[in-house]
């Protein structure tokens, strides 16, 4: 049975499409066939990231209209057989997502794929709303920093209260992801420590992403970070999916190690200052 994965926060910036890029590839690249979703109808940033913008001919909503069918609007990654996206329109209002097309569309790739991520846009508009809809599982992601933890609590209440699961009175199970994190930032009161945001939020930590300049890199190469075998933010992701999956040492775990810590998060020149 396919899972439905929602990644979120509320506030825009924060790493929403990376995670979801780096996360869908990661379990791609573990063997899973899987499928992410841009819900961010009118921007459209996902396939950006993902290096297929130029192979974009239907997207979400002509899916829902009618104007092509799923198979024809799902793009399949040039380098990972079983990783596919489907992507947002720019052109179209928010208003053309509807709950009977996104309920449609997934059910037709649940019957096909192991993962389905939806790729939330920014704030609680309709398009958030409804990537987070059906959604079985959410990683949320905030940054180090009050505006960002306040916004992601937003979001919890209404995980708890404006989906498919919480209509059911079945609870989603929910993933904290802390992402931009500096620990010489951290340590001079710039940003707020892990401790604080675990209990700002109290939602598990399934992992910490290194403020890094290889980011911005892989974004702008169109190549997610996951795959990015010499860099922080790369090999963190990897091990987020690994936990996630059950498998190796907790991220988090992994980075409060010596040695771990030293590798991802005490390498200066992959540091934003």
């Amino acid at each position: 049975m396919a899972k439905i994965i929602v990644v979120t926060s509320g506030k825009g910036g924060v790493g929403k499409t990376t995670t979801s890029a780096s996360f869908s590839t990661g379990l791609a690249l573990r063997g899973f066939k899987t499928v992410v979703i841009d819900f961010d109808i009118g921007l459209r940033n996902l396939d950006l990231v993902m290096g297929c913008e130029r192979r974009v001919v239907y997207d979400i909503v002509n899916v829902i209209s009618g104007e092509a069918n799923l198979k024809q609007a799902l793009i399949r990654d040039k380098n990972i057989e079983n990783l596919f996206v489907l992507a947002a329109s720019q052109t179209r209002d928010k208003d053309a997502l509807t709950t009977e097309g996104i309920e449609k569309i997934l059910s037709e790739l649940k019957q096909e794929f192991d993962f389905i991520i939806c790729d939330s846009p920014a704030g609680i508009e309709k398009g958030a709303l409804l990537a987070m809809y059906f959604a079985d599982c959410a990683l949320i992601v905030t940054n180090p920093e009050v505006s960002s933890v306040r916004d992601s609590d937003r979001i919890l209440g209404l995980l708890s209260s404006k989906t498919a699961r919480a209509e059911k009175g079945e609870p989603i199970e929910e993933h904290l992801i802390i992402t931009r994190y500096a620990p010489k930032r951290v340590a001079s009161g710039d940003m707020l420590s892990i401790d604080d945001i675990k209990e700002l939020l109290g939602v598990p930590l399934l992992g910490i992403i290194p403020e890094s300049k290889a980011v911005l890199n892989a974004s702008n190469r169109g190549i997610p970070v996951v795959r990015d075998n010499k860099s922080d933010a790369g090999a963190a992701y990897r091990a987020l999916v690994n936990t996630f999956l059950g498998e190796g040492i907790h991220n988090a775990d992994a980075a409060k190690s010596k040695g771990f810590f030293k590798r991802l998060f005490g390498n200066q020149k992959e540091l934003v200052s």
